[in-house]
């Protein structure tokens, strides 16, 4: 019973009618009162915002605050591949039998997550990240390496929260929520990021339409709680960074590309 009902409030959340009021009243002047609580209860790292939170006019518009220019350095070695955002690594490893990974007690398929076997086909044997972004969290998106950018494209139409109710409780929200997939074709691999919205179906915002990867940009944000999921298409040249675990920042290691090794592709 419990369960049956902890499922139908997750459901009820990702409700579109309930994100538009949520984010009105976050996008709204009033919601400026709210800015310091909001900071105090998150304990947000105000040394690091692009201007003290005084300068934000709504609720909204501190949540997808800027950080100063040197708040997140980062490794720029091209072999070297670092978090595309602040949050929670909860888990990464080998895409499994060719194509699943497990998440809270669900197995994903990327056939289902790319909901398309061909362009799945590419991280089947790879490496996956996922990255979640709590309401405390920075919350944009960073390039992970240099590269081109191969294609951008829109899936899914749900909104289920994806905390850890969401994904414990909802219908698999990386296989069913709205979703931004960006692919770039690296010096070594090719990476998507699959940026997953929560709460709101058009909670993912880019910033341009350019082709060029640049490692350390920034290149959009999310406007509502959100995970990322990063794919390294399958390579024995890869190996995860080996003290990586729990809070992350944008920039920080969390692989490399050993060019000297055999890749399982030659």
């Amino acid at each position: 019973m419990k369960k049956k009902l902890l499922k139908t409030f997750v459901e009820l959340t990702g409700n579109p009618i309930a994100s538009k009021m949520l984010r009105y009243a976050a996008e709204s002047r009033a919601s400026k009162s709210l800015v310091n609580m909001y900071s105090k209860f998150y304990q947000i790292d105000e040394s690091s915002m692009e201007y003290p939170k005084e300068h934000y006019e709504s609720l909204q518009d501190f949540f997808t605050r800027k950080l100063k220019p040197e708040a997140r350095p980062f490794n720029t070695a091209q072999e070297v591949l670092v978090s595309p955002s602040d949050g929670h690594l909860s888990s990464y490893g080998r895409v499994e039998d060719g194509h699943q990974f497990t998440i809270k007690g669900h197995t994903y398929s990327i056939n289902q997550i790319f909901m398309d076997e061909k362009r799945a086909s590419d991280y089947k044997n790879g490496w996956y990240y996922v990255f979640y972004l709590s309401p405390a969290d920075y919350h944009h998106f960073h390039y992970p390496a240099d590269g081109t950018i191969t294609s951008r494209y829109a899936l899914g139409s749900s909104s289920y929260p994806v905390n850890t109710m969401g994904l414990t409780y909802g219908d698999k929200p990386f296989e069913t929520n709205y979703r931004l997939i960006t692919e770039i074709s690296t010096a070594y691999d090719k990476l998507a990021l699959v940026k997953v919205g929560a709460l709101n179906v058009n909670s993912v915002h880019l910033y341009s339409a350019s082709k060029e990867a640049c490692k350390g940009e920034d290149f959009g944000y999310f406007s509502f709680g959100s995970t990322i999921l990063l794919f390294i298409a399958g390579d024995s040249s890869f190996s995860p960074a080996s003290d990586i675990k729990g809070n992350i920042q944008v920039g920080e290691t969390i692989g490399q590309w050993h060019p000297n090794r055999q890749s399982s592709k030659n």
